[in-house]
């Protein structure tokens, strides 16, 4: 039985309602633009109104709800399997709210091919909302790629005079990424059937996630999984698509691009990067950190010395997702929880600002900076708009941008997980084990990420200037038209939602907090339990019922896998064919508890002595806390988690 909470097939609906509707519009007359346009927008709303369904009950999420599961491919193991928690929900929820909205403001500019256009926004919403919920990874595969077809004809057939070129170059940089995460995926999926005793194929994120590697193939696959989504971000150095795309494609299009597509980078990280390869995002995590930071100075620099109006925003996209990657990287729970209300503000404010930039092209034809000034006599509505979408960007308080950016900062702060080993000693010859000192990394990040907050206030504020104020000498700029009634129904949603997310945040991020808890709760597990460096071959974690383990001789897991022995962390499985709220998981065992996985030497087997670090080194005995000023001079002792 359904639960009340869950109206049935939701996340079905609003997976295929789109699709089915942009197959649809494509047999309406084209020469009805008023029907085509209509109809679209109609979509968009009701899709917008559905989604407002996965609220309730929102409040209170800390594991998968909606969940849809049944056989799709039973020859090699594929499953329809669909949820959504709170990773997800907000990012559900700005697609279908941004969608008609891009619908309505593409129509105001562009006037050929309505009918296409249509359809090609209709399917990309599909692919971005099954990408967000897919629970399998053929199915998680297949919207991934579904994505950048409509993308790849709305930038080529309606983009500016080097279309052709920004689509191409758009396709084979994320196309390129997209083939060596497939390759890990299969490599996983053969390996989970080697491993399980039925020795059945699975594509399930939770029969994946059991899976545990040798110390090289973890980094090879996490390699693998992180080159495809940093490109997506996309993340400095894998950025150089990223331009190219956004000055050649339409308004409507560089919004949903923006808003929603470089989001599926940061999600895929967070959502399959780091729960399946643990040990690898540990080691590599500090890296990734240096990259975002990198990613915040390069790309609010570049923006500064940017004359085209859209090519400032897409190099500011750049920095203000490295904030995102790295609140991620932190892995606290302040700063993931700030990555993802982060995503969500990004979208709105980075696209209500692709959004006036069309506003001023459709007048103008022209996107340089210095052909304006002094516009803000003429075009006062469209000023205070700008204006205001400017101090969100640049994260003014009250606004959605400063959240997001104080939690990352604040929770980078005080990451254990960001940190750089040194004076290392030899302290076991027969192991080779080390003992290292500790220096947190953690506050140099949060400040170089405060300094990209001051950069992007510079580079935001001097364009303002520019355009807005001084004399107005351009006489191609005095008879410039305000705001039309279009154009004020589309950006005024977009600020109310910047007021709603920075007067009242606590309602966003009440509903992100336990899955992100339960998130790093069982990154931290998986990456206890597989911390075993002499391990050279995979293993498969135990499975778990769900309900409590009853200790030996209790219930069998699904899928035929063993039950969860007495005190053992339970990692997640395969849930049962259901449509609805998921079980909550088993509770949390301390670390000390962990049972040994499957083919994996037991505890008492390896040596006594210091915990080995990632890269082999125990942790010598001194405080680990240490001041926000004198990180690098004082080493910690704590292990590195």
């Amino acid at each position: 039985m359904i639960p009340p909470e869950a109206p049935g097939h939701l996340l079905s609906v609003l997976i295929w309602l789109p699709a089915i509707a942009g197959l649809f519009v494509l047999f309406l007359p084209r020469q009805s633009p008023g029907l085509l346009r209509a109809f679209g927008v109609g979509v968009g709303l009701f899709e917008f109104g559905k989604s407002l369904q996965l609220l309730i009950g929102s409040d209170r999420i800390h594991t998968m709800r909606f969940i849809e599961n049944a056989e799709w491919i039973r020859s090699i193991g594929v499953r329809y399997h669909v949820g959504v928690d709170g990773i997800s929900l907000w990012l559900i929820i700005l697609t279908t709210f941004l969608t008609p909205i891009t619908l309505y403001v593409a129509f105001g500019s562009i006037k050929t091919r309505q009918k296409e256009l249509v359809a090609a926004f209709l399917l990309l919403e599909s692919a971005m909302i099954g990408a967000f919920v897919s629970l399998d990874m053929f199915l998680f595969y297949v919207f991934w790629e579904l994505m950048l077809v409509p993308m790849y004809l709305i930038i080529g057939l309606w983009g500016g005079q080097n279309k052709v070129y920004a689509s191409v170059k758009f396709f084979l940089f994320t196309f390129a990424g997209s083939v060596a995460m497939l390759v890990a995926i299969l490599y996983m999926v053969a390996r989970f059937r080697d491993l399980d005793p039925s020795h059945r194929l699975s594509f399930d994120y939770y029969d994946l996630m059991r899976i545990g590697f040798p110390r090289g193939v973890e980094l090879a696959l996490f390699a693998s999984f992180a080159i495809a989504f940093a490109i997506k971000v996309p993340m400095f150095p894998f950025h150089t698509w990223l331009p190219d795309a956004h000055t050649e494609a339409p308004t409507g299009g560089s919004i949903i691009l923006a808003a929603v597509l470089l989001k599926m980078g940061t999600y895929g990280f967070m959502r399959f990067a780091f729960p399946f390869f643990p040990g690898a995002a540990h080691m590599i995590g500090p890296t990734l950190a240096g990259l975002a930071c990198a990613g915040i100075l390069y790309g609010a620099a570049v923006a500064w010395r940017q004359r085209d109006f859209k090519k400032m925003i897409a190099y500011s996209s750049v920095s203000h997702l490295g904030f995102v990657m790295l609140g991620i990287t932190a892995r606290t729970p302040q700063a993931v929880t700030g990555a993802v209300l982060q995503m969500v503000n990004h979208g709105i404010s980075t696209g209500a600002l692709f959004l006036l930039v069309g506003v001023i092209y459709d007048r103008r034809h022209t996107r340089d900076l210095g052909e304006f000034g002094g516009i803000a006599k003429v075009m006062p509505a469209y000023a205070a708009f700008f204006v205001i979408v400017t101090m969100s960007s640049i994260g003014l308080p009250l606004t959605n941008g400063f959240v997001g950016e104080f939690l990352i900062i604040t929770g980078s702060i005080s990451s254990d997980l960001l940190h750089v080993s040194y004076h290392c000693t030899t302290a076991d010859l027969s192991t080779g084990q080390r003992i290292c000192d500790v220096a947190g990394l953690g506050p140099l990040f949060a400040g170089l990420a405060a300094l990209g907050v001051l950069f992007g206030a510079i580079y935001m504020l001097e364009a303002v200037q520019k355009v807005f104020f001084g004399p107005l000498q351009n006489p191609k700029n005095k008879n410039l038209k305000d705001l039309t009634e279009r154009e004020w129904g589309a950006l005024l949603p977009l600020v109310v939602m910047i007021f709603v997310i920075g007067l009242f945040p606590q309602y966003f991020t009440s509903r992100i907090e336990g899955t992100v808890t339960q998130w790093l709760q069982q990154y931290e597990q998986k990456r206890t339990q597989t911390n075993r460096p002499a391990v050279t071959e995979a293993y498969l974690l135990p499975a778990v019922t769900e309900t409590a383990p009853s200790g030996p001789g209790g219930p069998t897991a699904p899928g035929g896998a063993a039950p969860t022995p007495a005190g053992a962390v339970p990692m997640p499985t395969r849930r049962p064919a259901a449509v609805g709220v998921a079980p909550s998981p088993a509770p949390i065992a301390p670390a000390a508890q962990l049972a040994p996985p499957a083919r994996i030497p037991q505890p008492e087997d390896q040596p006594t002595g210091p915990k080995p670090n990632e890269h082999g080194a125990a942790l010598s005995g001194r405080s680990h806390r240490s001041s926000t000023f004198a990180f690098l001079a004082r080493p910690t002792s704590e292990v590195a988690r």
